[in-house]
């Protein structure tokens, strides 16, 4: 611990994704949480939505004797609670409550709401009730504990020292409630008023107006500024959402956000500049070393081949170069849209001389697993159908699973468009896979972190990417990765570059510190980076295509250092490493 720093006694950090796996901020807090502990010497407790109720949660181990005294107290208080474990490294204490019963009285805590900060909940739809009531609950739960174990210990304890019984006059312990992003931001509000010594720190991982500009197809960043966010709420129908995270930025001790490229878009939408940049960081402890990893390694690559092969009716040498990319069905935003564009391109390209497979995995409206794939998968090698054959390729050879809405699907409709059909003779064959990847999905039959390692480039062109743990998962596995500067993780690549050059500052504050104007980073250094622009489709096109082409031309040799390149990034990514930004964060909100 950082003797010099104001640090907590008592961490809150809540949010939809505690015990719950949804996307990226989960990997976030879970992935944090040993290091937290381990930095400093506060109680963490994770306030999250009790989703499973009498149901079997895997991630959430319940423990009746844990803070049992309180527990009564808080059940006493109406609020409904389990308490116990977090199954993450490091396994914190966890409250899962029960957020329904407050929809109730929904109307009157949206009144309270709009009297109070001026929230705007009349234009409420979607999961804006369901975010609220937790974010109610939640703060419930800090203020409840709060009052009646961090107070009152803290009387006691002072008592004999002639400390008045008096929350004023009683010297406290230091108190964090860290709140992730909108759907927390109103009971942080609610708490700071309620409680203004408990600390209030709001973190947005991606505003809500800049994640709806670049969904609706509008330009985001050529016309950044001229953006006003409350009008553009008006025009997406986002009044509500917005209210919450603007008034949250504006009124807890401390707004803090993931990357330099999200910190422009709260000060242009939110017109709040983030008091402290959160970068994301990670761990690596559950990436395979050694013999371990090249086992991993090869079963992946067996396996992607093999379904390959079943689905296309034709053998892929070991050769082949497996690309692929993954994360969120966010069809523009995620950049699905320009990769296959780079992808045709590159099936057109007369001076590729090798085999590469992309495969995409983004979960979409998935009906199940392909019952032919799936029975040729079954199939022994003494069939009758010869996999060298042309015409033994599957009915729609680019997809490995049945969708509700094939006809709709924005992947399928643009490969049909521009003609990526996996015809036999081309040397780009594109698979589509629309299912989480879980171990259990009926096709592949691995989890997406045993997969991964079989991949030989992974490429992330986002358009809308606040940080990218999809990217930096992919280094820390050894694959040398293409992304964008519209990623968070890709202009944090860049500074490294700049870092190294001896342009950027480092530790010791020398040097230039705007990671927004440098040079991007190229494949050499393991992460390359791709400028990309509202404009500029063509370029960006053409480089991921040229970066895919390169890579193919590479040696073994070469190839060996850029994985262990792409490796060396990952370390540098650390939670030790980054766990410095939220000291500061407690810091600024403790001092407020």
């Amino acid at each position: 611990m950082d003797v010099h720093r104001i640090t907590p006694d008592y961490i809150f950090e809540v949010s939809w994704e505690v015990c719950n796996k949804v996307g990226g901020i989960y990997t976030v807090l879970s992935t944090r949480a040993k290091t937290i502990l381990t930095k400093t010497d506060a109680q963490l407790m994770f306030i999250g939505p009790d989703l499973w109720k009498e149901t079997a949660n895997p991630l959430f181990k319940e423990d009746k004797r844990l803070m049992a005294g309180w527990r009564k107290k808080a059940t006493e208080e109406g609020l409904n609670i389990r308490i116990g474990r977090w199954m993450i490294p490091g396994e914190p204490v966890a409250v899962l409550v029960d957020f329904t019963p407050y929809y109730n009285i929904k109307n009157d805590i949206y009144a309270e709401a709009w009297n109070l900060f001026k929230v705007d909940s009349l234009h409420a739809y979607g999961d804006y009730d369901e975010a609220s009531m937790f974010s109610y609950a939640a703060a419930k739960v800090a203020e409840s504990y709060y009052r009646n174990e961090i107070v009152k210990k803290a009387k006691t304890s002072q008592a004999d020292n002639n400390c008045q019984l008096s929350i004023v006059n009683c010297q406290l312990p230091k108190v964090i409630y860290q709140a992730h992003e909108w759907m927390t931001g109103l009971g942080a509000l609610f708490l700071k008023h309620w409680i203004p010594s408990i600390a209030t720190i709001f973190t947005t991982h991606a505003t809500s107006i800049g994640r709806s500009i670049a969904g609706n197809m509008k330009p985001l960043y050529d016309y950044m500024e001229g953006y006003n966010g409350d009008q553009m709420a008006d025009e997406l129908n986002m009044q509500s959402k917005h209210s919450i995270e603007k008034q949250a930025a504006h009124r807890v001790d401390c707004f803090t956000t993931v990357s330099e490229i999200t910190d422009r878009e709260c000060a242009q939408l939110l017109e709040k500049k983030a008091d402290v940049i959160t970068v994301n960081g990670f761990e690596d402890d559950f990436v395979p070393k050694g013999a371990a990893f090249t086992a991993k390694r090869k079963e992946a690559r067996k396996v992607m081949l093999n379904v390959a092969s079943k689905l296309l009716g034709q053998e892929f040498a070991d050769d082949t170069i497996i690309v692929s990319t993954g994360g969120r069905y966010e069809f523009r935003n995620k950049g699905i849209d320009i990769l296959l564009e780079s992808l045709n391109r590159l099936a057109h390209e007369p001076s590729l001389d090798r085999d590469v497979l992309a495969f995409i995995n983004v979960p979409a409206w998935v009906k199940g697993p392909r019952e032919d794939l799936v029975e040729r998968l079954q199939m022994r090698e003494e069939s009758n159908c010869q996999l060298s054959i042309a015409n033994c390729q599957l009915e729609t050879p680019v997809i490995t699973h049945e969708l509700y809405n094939m006809d709709d699907d924005k992947a399928l409709s643009m490969m049909r468009a521009i003609g990526l059909n996996n015809a036999p003779e081309s040397r780009v064959k594109v698979i589509f896979v629309p299912c989480y990847l879980n171990g259990d999905d009926g096709i592949f039959n691995l989890p997406y972190y045993d997969l991964l390692p079989g991949d030989d480039l992974a490429v992330y062109p986002s358009y809308y990417e606040p940080w990218g743990y999809t990217p930096l998962e992919s280094v820390a596995f050894h694959v040398p990765t293409v992304t964008t500067d519209l990623a968070g993780f890709g202009l944090w690549a860049n500074s490294l570059q700049k870092v190294e050059s001896g342009k950027m500052k480092d530790e010791s504050g020398a040097g230039d510190n705007s990671p927004l104007s440098i040079v991007n980073s190229p494949l050499e250094s393991g992460v390359k980076v791709i400028h990309r622009t509202d404009s500029n489709w063509d370029e960006a096109a053409n480089e991921i295509k040229n970066s895919i082409l390169t890579f193919t031309k590479m040696d073994a040799k070469m190839v060996t250092q850029l994985r262990r390149r792409a490796a060396d990034i990952s370390k540098k990514a650390l939670w030790d490493k980054f766990v410095k930004y939220y000291l500061e964060a407690y810091e600024v909100a403790l001092s407020k």
